[in-house]
C-alpha cells in the first residue's frame, strides 16, 4: 500500500469514531488549511471550524454574543495572514513531541493529540465517537496551542473553561 493510500485508510478509520459533526468540522478544518496555505491543520484551524459549525461549542462561549464575535475575528485575521503571526508556520506547542515518521501527515502536533483528546474523552463517557464539545475541550487542555491562545487573547479563561467542559464530560451527547 502506498504513502497516500495508507493515511486515507488512517484518515478513515479515525474519522468513523467522530460524530457526523465532528467528521464535517475536521473535514472543514482540512480545507481551511488547504486555502490558507498551510502544510498542516493546526487547532487553530480546528477552533475556527468549531466555532462555525456548531451551537453547543458557540454556546460554550455565550451563544453568538461579542466573545464569539472576537474569537472569530481573531481567527478570520490569521486566515487571511494578519494580525496573529502563524501563517504559514508548523504548530508546535511543545506539549507533544514533533511529528514523527508514521505520525499523522497532515496535522500539526498539536491537532492530533486534541483529536486524540476527544476520543480520550468520549470513551470515558463509554461512548463510540467524539462529539465537536469533547474536541474543545482537548483543544483547552492544551495551554501552548495555537487554539488557547487565541481564546487568551479574546479574554476566554481557558481554565474555567476547561473545568466548565469537565463538568460537562459525562453529561455530553453522543
Amino acid at each position: 500500500m502506498d504513502a497516500a493510500a495508507r493515511q486515507e485508510r488512517v484518515r478513515r478509520d479515525v474519522e468513523e469514531r467522530f460524530t457526523a459533526e465532528l467528521a464535517a468540522v475536521v473535514s472543514a478544518a482540512r480545507r481551511r488549511a488547504t486555502r490558507d496555505g498551510n502544510r498542516q491543520v493546526d487547532t487553530a484551524h480546528l477552533l475556527h471550524s468549531l466555532l462555525e459549525s456548531d451551537p453547543a461549542v458557540r454556546a460554550a462561549f455565550g451563544g453568538r454574543g461579542p466573545r464569539t464575535a472576537r474569537l472569530l475575528g481573531y481567527l478570520v485575521q490569521r486566515s487571511i495572514g494578519y494580525g496573529l503571526q502563524w501563517h504559514g508556520t508548523v504548530e508546535d506547542s511543545g506539549a507533544v513531541p514533533t511529528v514523527r515518521e508514521g505520525g499523522a501527515p497532515g496535522w500539526s502536533p498539536a491537532a492530533a493529540a486534541a483529536l486524540d483528546g476527544a476520543l480520550d474523552r468520549a470513551h470515558a463517557r463509554y461512548v463510540h465517537r467524539a462529539g465537536c464539545l469533547d474536541l474543545l475541550a482537548a483543544l483547552v487542555e492544551d495551554p501552548e496551542s495555537r487554539a488557547a491562545e487565541v481564546l487568551r487573547r479574546a479574554s476566554v479563561d481557558t481554565e474555567l473553561l476547561a473545568a466548565r467542559l469537565d463538568g460537562d464530560r459525562f453529561t455530553a451527547a453522543d
